[in-house]
């Protein structure tokens, strides 16, 4: 396993991971945020990574809808995931990651039915690229979160894999733990972000390692379901103060390093 981070993309992040130990950087390219705009960096990027021997670890997309009220594939915003598995083929990246969302006028069936379309199109184009496709089991604009869903979607795809992050299945009464051990095989990237919850409501996302997920048992399930892919953390705005937000990155980067033996 690889650790790494998520970040903005700009020199500096290469910089700091470089700084922390870093083997990788994941770049979010969401809804909302200009895909052209990003692909025309392409070359900078790859001297970025050049420069700092910082990979570029995973690329994906969020909060996008991909399925109209008909149930059609969003032929614009295919074309943005299009031009992302590119991108990601371009820089040596192995891993694009995507959601779909909900239609709530029609029925479970027709949104699996779907989401499975989507999905294949992603796998058809990233077939010959090098690049593998995931889901990811946030929530947002996004259903393909749960092992009922799964069950569903990635049985009838086989090669389509599953970007995880234990902190989502923590907020939505999940039990991480079973969910890594059922289908750690099928987990593409793994994301690192933290989770506190008081009497079972949200309360916090500090910065992992300082949270109540148990991640060396987690990792270790990891390890017995034969996961070898990126671990990249998350930042996010927690109640550590602003002035410690770089040291909450910091911890989080020596305490995994401890867990992944590398320290």
């Amino acid at each position: 396993m690889k650790l790494g981070m998520i970040a903005s993309v700009k020199e500096d992040s290469f910089i700091q991971a470089r700084k922390r130990g870093l083997s990788f950087l994941e770049f979010c390219i969401n809804e909302g945020d200009n895909v052209d705009e990003f692909c025309a960096q392409l070359e900078q990027i790859a001297e970025w990574t050049r420069s700092y021997g910082v990979k570029v670890g995973s690329i994906g997309r969020w909060k996008s809808e991909r399925i109209n009220a008909k149930g059609e594939i969003l032929l614009d915003e295919l074309e943005r995931c299009y031009k992302l598995i590119d991108a990601a083929s371009a820089l040596g990246c192995s891993s694009f990651v995507a959601g779909c969302n909900y239609v709530e006028e029609l029925s479970f069936y027709d949104n699996c039915t779907a989401a499975i379309s989507f999905f294949s199109r992603l796998l058809d184009y990233a077939a010959t690229k090098n690049v593998k496709i995931s889901t990811y089991n946030c929530r947002k604009v996004n259903f393909v979160n749960t092992p009922e869903v799964w069950r569903i979607i990635h049985g009838h795809l086989p090669e389509l894999g599953i970007k995880y992050d234990p902190s989502h299945a923590r907020f939505f009464g999940g039990d991480y733990m079973q969910e890594a051990l059922d289908w750690g095989h099928r987990f593409y990237h793994v994301h690192l972000k933290g989770s506190l919850l008081v009497n079972g409501q949200k309360v916090d996302e500090p910065p992992a390692g300082m949270d109540q997920t148990d991640w060396p048992s987690f990792i270790a399930t990891l390890r017995a379901a034969g996961y070898d892919g990126g671990l990249s953390i998350e930042p996010r705005k927690s109640a550590l103060p602003d002035a410690l937000a770089d040291k909450g990155i910091d911890y989080s980067a020596a305490y995994f390093k401890k867990l992944l033996l590398e320290a």
